[in-house]
Order: C-alpha cells, then sequence, then structure tokens
C-alpha cells in the first residue's frame, strides 16, 4: 500500500495546518472567543470562515463545482486530523458535524432540485443543519427498527408525530434531514425527509444540558404535532430511510476519527512540551522513564488509529462500503483519544487538570466519542457478526 498523499491533499493539509498554528490556536488563550456553551462565538466564526474560504480552505469534502475542493476521503483524513488540533478548527472550515454528514449524503442521494434548495446552502455557510433519527426509550437508538416517530402519507404530503432527542445542532439548525417509521417492515419501514426551520407544528422542547463541550446547536429534544411535508421533500424512496442512513454514516463516523485524532496529537504536543520543560528532583521529565513509557504508548495508539482511518477511508474511495473498516477505527480511535488526553493531563499534573490548558476540554469531549455514531459495543457486535460469517475472511486483503 501506498501511504504517499496525493499533492493537492498533502498541500491543503500544509496550508490547513499553518492555519490552525498560526489564527486559530491563539484565539483559545481568549475567554472572549468562547460563547456560553464554550464554542468559538458566532461573530468571530464568521469572520473566520471567510478567511478560510479566501485562502481556498472551505468544504473539502464538497465537489469543486458545488464550492468545495473535491478532496478523495483520504485526502479528508489527512486533512481533518490537521483541522482539528483546535478545538474550533472544523467548524472553521465547514467541515463540522453534523453538516459535514449531511452535505455528503445529500450531495450522493438527493435530486438535483432538492440539492440546489437543501444541500448548497448549507454548502455555502448560509445556513446549519441537523440529522433527526435518535429517540427517547423505548423509542429507536442504537436500534433503529425501534422507531416510534410516525410519517403518514396523506394524500401529496406526510403527517408527522413523535419525539426525537440529543439531536445535534437542532437549536441553529435551518436545514433537517428527518428518519421516520412509514411502515413495519424492519428493513423497508424507514423514510427520510427534508423539512425546514420555518415549518409549523413542531418545536424544540429543549437543549438538553451535556457534560462536555457543545456543538453549535447543542443536542436537543424536539417535538413532532403534525409537521406536514410535502413528497416533493422525501429523500430516496419511501422505505429507503434505513439505506440513507448507512450510506450517510460510513464517511461520517470515519470523519469522526480524523477530526479525533487531530484532538489526541494537540494533547500530546501540550504534554510534550511541558515534560520537556519541567524538571522534578534534578531530572526533566521527559527523562523519566516511565514518563516516556505514557508518551511511547500514547504515541502509538495514535498511529494505530491513522492507519485504522487510512484503511477505511481507502476502502471508501473504491467503492466499497468499508462497514467493519470504519467500524475498528470507530472503536479504537474513540479510545485512543480518551487515553491520550488522559495521558497527557496526568503528565501535566494541576496544570492539565485546570482551564490553563484546552486538556480539560478535551477530556469532557472525548468521552462522547465512545457513544456518539453507534456506541463501542454495537460496533463490536457488529464486528462479531462479520467474524462468525466470513471465518478467516475476516482478515483477507484487498
Amino acid at each position: 500500500m501506498d501511504f504517499t498523499l496525493p499533492e493537492k491533499g498533502d498541500q491543503l493539509r500544509r496550508k490547513i495546518r499553518s492555519f490552525v498554528d498560526e489564527v486559530l490556536i491563539p484565539l483559545e488563550k481568549d475567554p472572549a472567543t468562547f460563547d456560553e456553551h464554550e464554542n468559538i462565538n458566532g461573530q468571530l466564526l464568521g469572520q473566520l470562515r471567510e478567511k478560510a474560504r479566501a485562502q481556498g480552505l472551505w468544504a473539502l469534502q464538497m465537489p469543486v463545482e458545488r464550492g468545495g475542493q473535491g478532496c478523495s476521503v483520504v485526502e479528508m483524513a489527512a486533512c481533518y486530523e490537521e483541522m482539528n488540533r483546535s478545538l474550533f478548527g472544523p467548524v472553521v472550515f465547514n467541515s463540522a458535524a453534523p453538516d459535514d454528514g449531511n452535505m455528503m449524503v445529500l450531495e450522493k442521494v438527493a435530486t438535483p432540485e432538492q440539492k440546489e434548495r437543501w444541500l448548497q446552502p448549507i454548502v455555502d455557510g448560509k445556513v446549519r443543519s441537523s440529522f433527526v433519527m435518535t429517540e427517547p426509550a423505548p423509542g429507536a437508538g442504537s436500534d433503529p427498527s425501534m422507531m416510534l416517530t410516525t410519517a403518514e402519507r396523506q394524500g401529496d404530503n406526510w403527517v408527522v408525530h413523535g419525539r426525537k432527542h440529543f439531536i445535534t445542532g437542532a437549536d441553529d439548525a435551518a436545514h433537517f434531514i428527518l428518519i421516520a417509521k412509514t411502515s413495519d417492515d424492519p428493513r423497508k419501514g424507514l423514510t427520510a425527509f427534508l423539512f425546514h426551520r420555518d415549518d409549523p407544528n413542531w418545536e424544540v422542547v429543549r437543549r438538553i444540558p451535556i457534560m462536555g463541550p457543545e456543538e453549535h446547536g447543542g443536542h436537543c429534544e424536539l417535538q413532532f404535532n403534525g409537521l406536514v411535508i410535502p413528497d416533493e421533500n422525501r429523500l430516496m424512496n419511501v422505505g429507503d430511510g434505513l439505506k440513507l442512513t448507512q450510506i450517510r454514516l460510513g464517511t461520517a463516523r470515519l470523519t469522526h476519527c480524523m477530526r479525533w485524532l487531530g484532538l489526541a496529537k494537540r494533547s500530546l504536543e501540550i504534554a510534550s512540551a511541558y515534560v520537556s520543560e519541567r524538571e522534578s528532583f534534578g531530572v526533566r521529565l521527559a527523562d523519566r522513564e516511565g514518563v516516556q513509557w505514557l508518551m511511547g504508548e500514547a504515541a502509538m495508539d495514535i498511529q494505530v488509529g491513522r492507519l485504522l482511518t487510512m484503511h477505511a477511508a481507502w476502502k471508501l474511495d473504491t467503492g466499497d462500503f468499508a462497514r467493519k473498516e470504519v467500524s475498528m477505527a470507530k472503536v479504537a480511535v474513540a479510545d485512543t483519544l480518551h487515553r491520550a488526553v488522559d495521558t497527557a493531563i496526568q503528565l501535566c499534573g494541576a496544570r492539565g487538570y485546570s482551564r490553563d490548558t484546552p486538556l480539560e476540554w478535551i477530556y469532557r469531549y472525548a468521552r462522547q466519542a465512545r457513544l456518539v455514531d453507534g456506541a463501542s459495543e454495537v460496533h463490536k457486535m457488529v464486528l462479531s457478526r462479520n467474524l462468525m460469517s466470513e471465518g478467516n475472511d475476516f482478515w483477507k486483503w484487498g
């Protein structure tokens, strides 16, 4: 396998690295940079987005003709990793969840008319978006077949009733992709729809408080009380909701891994700088064998995560769904991020636990990694099923 990045992708990666180092990381030290939800404030975000767009670093995942950079998944992997060495990176480059995954799936499955109305404004940065699927118990969580939110056809419209929760970005979103139950068929019972924030008969009930820093728009609970969606705003065929979800989540799960690797690397950068200067009992921390073991293991874990992520990205670029490869990367990188930042805090001591560095921010953020887009245990179940059905071919080459 050739791990050399294409020249275009490596040029973008280097430009993003410079932008992150010179523009974004210095802003993290200023409390005025942050909004009340511990993310970058809206006014500053708008200015930085214009600067990123002017440098040709906008929407890497989108085709050039749509205003993006036309990157392959492999190129995205290298660039997204560089972006998220800063807490703010992905959203500045219009590559943050859930917009990122929504743009990619709409580009793949939406009609030309739907792309013009629903996708292009997200690509242009004029609106934010949200993916509406997860429900409170006893509704759909990891198991979409438990979906309780219904869409009933009435003539040329669909009428939606139900409740959703932990819907990322909903409080700031204007464009929504909704997954609802349209029949009792276990495989073809879900359908995907598009709706707008201004449509009547639905509401954001509350923005759910969470442990860590929030994405823009939070994680919200939604109630649908007869939302009417014209059939022209249905995505794909009736019954293709699960298929759309699988199309979306494959690459979207992997982009999480790409970004998390950036945060893991940043954690070790902070720890490396500290142990290189700090002395204890006459010896630099970096010269102590125990510290070297911790640093070396964390660095190795990050490289293992990168190889899993790159392998999955390469398979996606070949047209493969890469389901088990994405699941392996998702489990491994979620664990790697948590271990890397935990190690960094331990090595930095009280300074790491304080807010003098972004380590405590990353630590609280990292805990969600083992839950979002499928809990680690669910992905391990998927891997087990693949192993049992494929046998030794689970590890086949090619």
